[in-house]
């Protein structure tokens, strides 16, 4: 850590959306002008996870999405804590003490206009100030973000995804919802059909999915990118009620097997339906086609 302290913003980040981006913007640019670092201390699990499972929501970014979407933030350092029964216990004297003072040399603390930690979220703005004044450290809060006529919050994205909106969810996240996966195996009765498919896994229980139905979607990988729809959910025609994410990638042949994928959802075709046989499914699916790549042509 630098001789001249750090810039620190504390929290949670799901999604790192349009107001997260507000607040690291904001220690970066504290930072620069001190010639100081700047440090996101964050957490994982999510810390509902820990003190109230039961109202734990499901995430918009689980594992590594957190990570690598703040890899492209413009913060020095990202320092994750393990959220525990004794981190969840601390006070909020004992948390700036002993993670922001002495791990991160905090000099100053920029927070979110709804933040709160330490033990039962006691931890507001006034709270922080009092301390600041006695430890010596400053205090600011970034205020609200605007997006689609509505406050920036990752409970609203949440909200926007789950019922499919998901034109509001990108414009708060200001990027498409994705998740991270690997393509596992199918029963290539996409490729019978004419229409080979990749077949998405590996995704974690907490990550929250739109409702499904066939979707026009981008999906990327080491090497390479491309659009395509998917079914998301069963297969009706073929009395397969499993929930998967299959997807048809426009002009690609590569054996993807094994692969991590990003895929990112566009924008939502029609329902998941069950065709009176398979030749109707594959007429549809041509008009799926047409359709994704219509969407995708205006969605650069």
């Amino acid at each position: 850590m630098s001789g001249a302290g750090s810039v620190v913003t504390v929290g949670s980040f799901d999604g790192v959306h349009l107001g997260h981006r507000a607040v690291l913007d904001e220690i970066a640019r504290r930072a620069r002008a001190a010639g100081r670092q700047s440090v996101l201390v964050t957490f994982s699990p999510h810390p509902l996870e820990v003190v109230n499972p039961a109202a734990a929501p499901p995430l918009l970014t689980v594992g590594d999405e957190r990570l690598e979407i703040l890899a492209q933030m413009p913060v020095d350092r990202v320092l994750l804590l393990r959220f525990d029964r004794r981190v969840a216990a601390m006070p909020p004297r004992a948390f700036v003490e002993e993670v922001l003072l002495a791990r991160c040399g905090m000099r100053e603390l920029v927070i979110g206009h709804d933040h709160g930690f330490g033990r039962g979220r006691s931890g507001d703005a006034e709270t922080l100030r009092a301390l600041g004044k006695e430890l010596g450290f400053g205090v600011d809060v970034v205020g609200p973000v605007d997006a689609g006529g509505q406050q920036v919050s990752s409970s609203r994205i949440r909200r926007a995804v789950a019922g499919g909106d998901l034109a509001l969810a990108g414009r708060m996240l200001g990027r498409s919802y994705t998740l991270n996966g690997v393509v596992e195996a199918g029963d290539a009765r996409g490729r019978l059909l004419g229409v080979p498919t990749i077949n998405v896994g590996g995704i974690a229980p907490q990550k929250l999915l739109p409702p499904d139905g066939v979707y026009a979607v981008r999906v990327e990988w080491r090497g390479g990118a491309a659009g395509g729809m998917m079914n998301q959910g069963g297969r009706p025609t073929f009395g397969d009620a499993r929930r998967t994410l299959e997807a048809h990638l426009f002009g690609v042949d590569a054996d993807l097997y094994g692969a991590a994928v990003r895929l990112a959802w566009v924008e939502r075709i029609r329902d998941v339906r069950r065709f009176s046989s398979p030749e109707a499914l594959q007429d549809q699916l041509g008009r799926d086609r047409v359709a994704a790549e219509a969407i995708l042509a205006t969605h650069t």
